[in-house]
């Protein structure tokens, strides 16, 4: 698919292979355009680097002199991490406040379904009490 007008993707989570990368970077390059890409990464990802940053490299951006010297990753460690790759816990990207806003809202939603079903309940117990006087 190819998408007009992207000039820039963000990687949450670091790809396990450079294969991969170049694919979802390339999201940005298309006919000649040029874009940006940040991509994510925690220490658990730092085995993965490597592959990547040589990739980078030899597009003729500039690499941290760190991620260059990092061990390079055994190709049994490789094929696990591409079989099974790092769990991770959720990444949010909503802001706070906009969580904060959601929240007071269902609160306020479900104080008036609760209020409803009371209303309701009250009625239907007079109708009872009536019923039963008469």
């Amino acid at each position: 698919i190819d998408f007009k007008g992207v000039n820039m993707v963000i990687n949450y989570d670091l790809p396990t292979s450079a294969v991969e990368y170049i694919h979802r970077i390339g999201r940005t390059g298309r006919a000649g355009h040029r874009g940006k890409a940040v991509t994510f990464f925690t220490e658990d990802d730092k085995p993965l680097l490597r592959s990547i940053a040589n990739v980078i490299q030899r597009a003729g951006c500039p690499v941290p002199d760190y991620i260059k010297h990092l061990p390079k990753l055994q190709s049994k460690e490789k094929k696990k991490l591409i079989k099974k790759p790092l769990t991770r816990e959720s990444i949010c990207t909503t802001p706070q406040c906009f969580l904060k806003k959601g929240k007071r809202k269902m609160k306020t939603t479900k104080e008036n379904i609760k209020e409803t079903k009371k209303v309701k309940e009250d009625k239907a117990s007079s109708k009872v009490q009536a019923v039963s006087k008469s």
